[in-house]
């Protein structure tokens, strides 16, 4: 665990102190948000935030390889060149978007190329743990990893409107998805605690935990599209490593779910994201528009809507993910009713936080007719 908490603090200092730099280059190259309708900051702030934690997962990860307890996972170093590649591959991406503001169609095909050379590299869905059993042809692995990956990208990218939000959610449930995947692994391998997915998950949390203080409200910088792909990319890769990974025949009882259904964590951590993705697209679906047109009407709109200030939106985001991800994670320690009855208590107590009587005052709800 000290190796991996060390990694973790090289990655979150390195993005702390490059932050600045990149707010520099964000300045000079033009890469700032400027007020649009459905924003929520009130000044034009720069973004490219993506660029400082991108370098400090690979300066965290330069360091990991040096490391003795890590040696196992650069035995085979394809899929660690996967994940370099593929971030990089993103990141860049998101830096021509957030300085040209790219159309949707390039968007997507660049998230198509960096999904296809994760899966190149090994990063790829081979199995469903169900028993072990092999489902489906190669090809179609392939389309649903990159469609996997897609997915979790912008999902990322959806539900960062509020300052810190996005960074918050991942680094929150990506440090329930490092704690399952650790004690996952620990349970299964006694003797080797290595693991190429909590290794990338220390990287991810460390990167988000650097970049926060500078994107907390109110923010000096966003991570703008460089960093929200870049972190759903990297979350989506861990979850694709850890499936099917696991041998469940030699974990304990009591971790027989979530070893036979690793993928439930990463759908528990992004359920916000996801579910601010899928209700954004039948909405805009539904009213005849593109999936992509923009509005104000997103899960945090909807908090400010409901009289939350700023900060206190976040902080329920915050709480909602934390619910949903550490109730996941307990599946691993505690017996199936403890963790759904945990899990029962902190969706009550989420609840009234969202709706109870810390709301301020009330503001009129925000419809597609009124976003040009």
């Amino acid at each position: 665990m000290r190796v991996y908490l060390l990694v973790m603090a090289i990655a979150a200092a390195v993005t702390y102190l490059l932050t600045p730099l990149a707010r520099w280059i964000a300045l000079r190259s033009g890469a700032i948000t400027a007020l649009r309708d459905r924003d929520v900051h009130t000044i034009p702030t720069p973004r490219l935030g993506g660029l400082a934690m991108l370098a400090g997962m690979l300066a965290a990860l330069a360091m990991a390889s040096k490391l003795p307890f890590l040696s196992g996972v650069f035995a085979n170093p394809r899929p660690v060149w996967g994940v370099v590649g593929g971030a990089t591959l993103v990141c860049l991406l998101g830096v021509a978007d957030d300085i040209w503001d790219l159309d949707w169609v390039t968007k997507l095909m660049g998230q198509v190329l960096a999904a296809g050379f994760m899966a190149w590299n090994g990063i790829q869905l081979f199995q469903l743990p169900i028993a072990g059993v092999l489902i489906g042809s190669q090809r179609m692995w392939l389309a649903l990893t990159v469609l996997t990956v897609v997915v979790a990208m912008n999902a990322v990218n959806f539900v960062d409107g509020l300052d810190g939000l996005a960074a918050g959610v991942i680094a929150i449930g990506g440090t329930a998805f490092f704690l399952y995947s650790y004690l996952l692994t620990r349970g299964a391998s006694p003797g080797d605690y290595s693991s190429f997915a909590t290794l990338t998950l220390a990287v991810l949390v460390g990167a988000c935990l650097g970049f926060l203080p500078h994107n907390l409200y109110p923010a000096r910088i966003f991570m703008g599209d460089s960093g929200s792909m870049l972190l759903g990319l990297v979350i989506a890769a861990a979850a694709i490593t850890v499936t099917g990974q696991i041998d469940v025949t030699v974990v304990l009882p009591r971790q027989q779910i979530p070893a036979f259904i690793p993928i439930l964590l990463p759908l528990a951590v992004l359920v916000l994201p996801l579910l601010d993705m899928v209700l954004a697209v039948v909405r805009r679906v539904g009213a005849g528009r593109s999936p992509f047109h923009p509005d104000r009407m997103h899960l945090h709109h909807r908090l400010l809507a409901l009289g939350h200030s700023h900060r206190r939106a976040v902080a329920i985001m915050y709480v909602w993910t934390a619910v949903f991800a550490f109730g996941a994670a307990a599946l691993v320690v505690v017996s199936t009713t403890v963790a759904f009855v945990a899990l029962g208590v902190g969706v009550v107590v989420a609840a009234l936080l969202t709706l109870g009587p810390l709301r301020g005052a009330r503001v009129a709800p925000v419809t597609p007719e009124t976003v040009r």
